[in-house]
């Protein structure tokens, strides 16, 4: 029986390139690797982006793994934590990165699996692949696991696995598939040590692994003896992190607890479908959100080709670029120029002044509107006295006008009033979204229920940034987990009617904020802003996909909850 010996010193890298493999941990401590078809997808992506920074250190980007596997459409690793989400349903896994060499088993393309109860075969990490491998090749019938963290031997005459407590038995299989990609083994001169791309030690050096001697500690499988020179692998391990759940400040100084219904609200290219031609569009805004300088990016609208994984899309017919119009008030907003308009003249704008209050409470304040405001000691107004009564223009519900002032102050303060009672919208309104881009591409495969038409995908992408002043913590950083996030509807007249109001409420800033992930419970990060998206093709197990007969109608309800309607197309 062939053991693995114990820890040795890592060697160093005979060769300037190394193979590359990526994994996934699961619940119960195990690492699956990708396919080799996956890997070279997220290493290509990987290598790009490495060393990108958006002032928090960090890599810059999240890489959705739809793009390389349509079946892997609802994960995209997020690089800065070394994780893996689930758009779906909020689910966090750890990744890694394996490095090994050109001569392994995962160079050659050769993956070992067990048969698991369910009649499905499953991967072993990448380490233990390639150490059966090298045992079969030193003509070893069995090989004990557990130096490497197992508890099985492996028989390569019965190809079988073999708990050596239970003594139960599994069924193995090699298997010889596409080679891993293969990448460079980046070290500044002098470098000793084995490259290491984690997040520390990317953090740490510019042009590389940190050396040796100032390294962080980092747990390795032990070495095991090849008919070649020795190596060993290093290993990139997903940061797990701690959130606590951060609720947004309501109106403050209130004698009585207001009753405002403030809820938090979360370029890619499309996934390769083929040689299927896909049309393109985008839009950017540049926000008031605090950014270092970086690449520029255009305001308004432009077209390109779609890029991706190395795969032809055949021929790309003409792209339509989104035409944007003169800047508007609210593109004035969004680029920083803010118009000049004083918070009582907003109010004063929506409102009728009552002579003579009605008898009932306040929904601001709760107090009744024949007395003062409950905001009179903590809101400051020239114009507006502490028992003044108005009535919005076109819902009739009445509140006392330093109320509607508090609260107009408290929000993004751009011009726009929404009743609290009915929700109707006075003005134009913007939200809170940070600066980021939308892109639209059109291909021909219909989504399920929709199976006369093609597919428009939406590719939403925001980076990392620091909060503005109209965000929970101005000048704090925020992240933006899981982007690009890609999103579809049916290519037919009422999907492109949601479409073309969908681009009008990203110019509004409303389809996402910042705020607290009501699935992973992080503060200070992106989430969606009540405007639900289907970010699945083929299933609607979690409701995220399709086939939903009532969505498009359900979509465009609560577009028009946040003032877009098909008004504002022929405002255009």
């Amino acid at each position: 029986m062939a053991m693995a010996p114990g820890p040795s010193l890592a060697q160093v890298y005979p060769s300037p390139v190394a193979v590359a493999v990526w994994e996934w941990q699961d619940g119960l401590g195990s690492w699956h690797p990708y396919s080799a078809t996956v890997c070279s997808y997220i290493e290509q992506q990987f290598v790009q982006q490495k060393g990108q920074r958006f002032g928090l250190g960090s890599l810059a980007h999240s890489i959705p793994l739809g793009q390389a596997d349509p079946s892997l459409a609802p994960y995209i690793i997020d690089l800065p934590s070394w994780t893996q989400f689930r758009q779906d349903t909020g689910t966090m896994r750890a990744v890694r990165r394996h490095l090994f060499p050109q001569h392994s088993a995962p160079g050659r393309g050769i993956t070992w699996e067990w048969l698991g109860d369910d009649g499905s075969w499953t991967a072993y990490e990448a380490s233990v692949c390639d150490y059966l491998e090298q045992q079969m090749v030193r003509g070893i019938q069995l090989v004990d696991l557990a130096p490497l963290g197992y508890n099985y031997t492996v028989n390569y005459a019965t190809h079988t696995q073999t708990n050596k407590t239970s003594s139960f038995c599994r069924n193995v299989r090699r298997q010889v598939g596409p080679p891993y990609p293969v990448t460079s083994v980046i070290a500044p001169p002098g470098h000793m040590g084995v490259a290491c791309s984690c997040q520390q030690c990317l953090h740490g050096s510019g042009t590389g692994p940190v050396s040796g001697r100032y390294r962080h500690s980092m747990t390795n499988l032990p070495a095991y003896p090849i008919p070649q020179a020795s190596h060993r692998t290093a290993i990139v391990f997903g940061a797990h992190q701690a959130f606590a759940p951060y609720n947004k400040p309501s109106l403050s100084g209130s004698r009585s607890a207001p009753r405002l219904n403030v809820t938090n609200p979360w370029g890619g290219a499309p996934p390769a479908l083929g040689n299927q031609p896909l049309f393109r569009s985008s839009l950017s805004h540049l926000g008031p959100q605090l950014l270092p300088s970086g690449p520029s990016t255009s305001s308004g609208a432009s077209a390109s080709l779609p890029s991706g994984p190395s795969s032809s899309l055949g021929s790309v017919p003409a792209t339509v670029p989104v035409q944007v119009p003169k800047p508007s008030r609210v593109q004035q907003a969004l680029a920083g120029v803010a118009p000049k308009l004083e918070p009582e003249q907003v109010i004063r704008n929506y409102t009728e002044e009552l002579k003579t209050p009605p008898d009932e409470d306040c929904m601001i304040c709760m107090e009744k509107l024949s007395v003062i405001s409950g905001y009179s000691d903590v809101t400051d107004s020239k114009t507006l006295g502490p028992v003044a009564v108005g009535r919005l223009t076109r819902c009739s519900h009445s509140f006392h006008l330093l109320c509607l002032l508090a609260m107009y102050c408290n929000g993004n303060k751009d011009g726009s009033l929404q009743c609290p009672s009915c929700k109707t919208i006075y003005g134009e309104k913007t939200g809170t979204q940070p600066r980021g881009k939308m892109e639209v591409f059109t291909f021909q495969v219909s989504l399920p229920g929709h199976e006369d038409c093609g597919t428009i995908l939406i590719v939403y992408n925001i980076p990392h940034g620091i909060q503005g002043p109209e965000h929970p913590n101005p000048g704090k950083p925020f992240t933006a987990r899981g982007f690009p996030r890609q999103c579809y509807l049916p290519d037919n007249a009422q999907g492109r009617k949601v479409l073309e109001l969908l681009k009008v409420a990203w110019k509004r800033r409303l389809i996402f904020t910042v705020g607290t992930s009501s699935t992973t419970g992080e503060t200070d990060t992106v989430v969606w802003n009540e405007i639900h998206h289907k970010t699945e093709m083929d299933r609607n197990v979690t409701g995220h996909g399709y086939p939903d007969p009532n969505y498009l109608q359900n979509v465009l309800a609560e577009l028009a909850a946040q003032g877009v309607t098909e008004d504002c197309l022929e405002q255009q």
